[in-house]
């Protein structure tokens, strides 16, 4: 049944499980979702003489989404050129990891998803309210450098995939720290009870410009995280995921369907993990502008059929897309790297005289990926469906494709 993002966040909350994992194309309401739940979770009330968020958001939910990632934004030295800095806005977020933890295990995760070479360095600035110092810091920026044994680069601006390894490696560490500090379950023996109200963490795309072997490592790092997080008869932390990755949600269901045994002999619960503590759906945009959330459980699914099931459903509907093109274009290309074929124009029917299929160019061009937004609405003419359904009939036929399961 259609429900709006409100509902599928209502429809999350009221769940017992320790893990709800979403897959969803890009655009169809991923992080409008974690904005929504945190608001269901945790509504902002803003301290009128300060402007400071009261109580904090992460009493209740830790939430990673883009607008994580826009508390970071380049300072690039245009004058000089010589001193690029990535600046943070302020936010206790940031402050409170770095205060009370320090930059070690961030540096360690960073360097684990990009390059062991690759050194970034917080600078601290203290805190003044009404003129004073309060003896408390803050961290306003950070700079990278290139670290060869005794030789550096100086400070250097990273790669934008870097970057948000950067940001996730801040959010990740955090969240090494709050899942440590809650697995002891005696309040008066943690180091810190500033989370002990923490309710959830809300976890939007961390993996973007990842390369496939870091994709994997994160989603491994992760499950392992939560399922060694403490929740037990319905009480404890309970997670999020949400993502636009095939590999990412692939590879976070296998992992999120094992069990995970306790280590410590004779403790309990006897599995700090059960795979029936985990959900995994497909977040799906109706053309209304409402959504439907379906259940997938039972297997992890192979995109390429769920591309051809979109496709199918968009010809059945008569409602198709310049991005259903680029859809087709993105099977075509993967069925013709796993048969072996240099080219994916050569899985086309051919004419009757022999010749490359002349849709072929037509293809190309309305599945290429334009920079201008505008250009996605595009004018789709009618031979351009027709085109589009018989080949998606041929593939069905000749490559033998069987229908995604839902």
């Amino acid at each position: 049944m259609s429900k709006t993002l409100k509902q599928i966040a209502e429809q999350l909350r009221s769940s017992n499980k320790k893990v709800q994992l979403i897959y969803a194309f890009n655009g169809t309401g991923k992080t409008r979702l974690s904005r929504e739940f945190k608001e269901l979770i945790a509504p902002k009330e803003i301290d009128a003489e300060n402007g400071d968020e009261v109580g904090l958001s992460r009493s209740k939910i830790l939430y990673y989404n883009a607008f994580t990632e826009d508390l970071f934004y380049w300072d690039n030295d245009i004058v000089s050129d010589a001193d690029p800095k990535l600046k943070i806005q302020p936010n206790t977020f940031t402050d409170w990891i770095l205060r009370e933890r320090g930059d070690t295990d961030i540096v360690k995760n960073f360097q684990r998803y990009t390059n062991d070479k690759l050194m970034p360095l917080f600078h601290e600035s203290d805190i003044i309210r009404l003129g004073k110092k309060t003896g408390e810091k803050t961290y306003p920026e950070v700079t990278f450098s290139f670290e060869t044994g005794s030789e550096s680069s100086g400070r250097m601006k990273i790669s934008k995939g870097e970057e948000r390894s950067f940001v996730w490696s801040i959010f990740y560490t955090l969240l090494q720290e709050v899942t440590s500090n809650l697995n002891e379950l005696d309040h008066a023996k943690r180091e810190d009870n500033q989370f002990d109200q923490l309710e959830y963490v809300f976890i939007d795309d961390p993996v973007s410009s990842l390369d496939d072997t870091h994709l994997i490592e994160l989603a491994v790092d992760l499950a392992n995280l939560i399922k060694r997080s403490h929740y037990h008869e319905g009480k404890g932390l309970k997670f999020v995921i949400t993502t636009h990755s095939p590999l990412f949600y692939n590879v976070l269901h296998n992992e999120l369907s094992n069990d995970l045994k306790n280590p410590v002999q004779d403790g309990s619960p006897a599995y700090l993990y059960k795979r029936g503590q985990s959900e995994k759906y497909r977040l799906e945009k109706q053309a209304d502008g409402t959504f439907e959330l379906f259940t997938s459980n039972d297997h992890p699914f192979s995109y390429h059929l769920f591309l051809l099931s979109e496709v199918r459903k968009a010809i059945n509907d008569q409602n198709i897309r310049k991005y259903h093109f680029a859809f087709l274009r993105n099977i075509l290309e993967k069925t013709a790297t796993f048969l072996g074929y240099s080219r994916w124009e050569d899985l086309l029917e051919k004419t009757n005289e022999g010749l490359p299929n002349p849709f072929a160019a037509r293809l190309m061009n309305l599945s290429s990926h334009s920079a201008h937004a505008g250009e996605e609405i595009t004018d789709i003419e009618p031979k351009d469906e027709e085109n589009l359904a018989e080949l998606v009939s041929y593939l069905t036929s000749t490559y033998g494709f069987r229908r995604q399961r839902g």
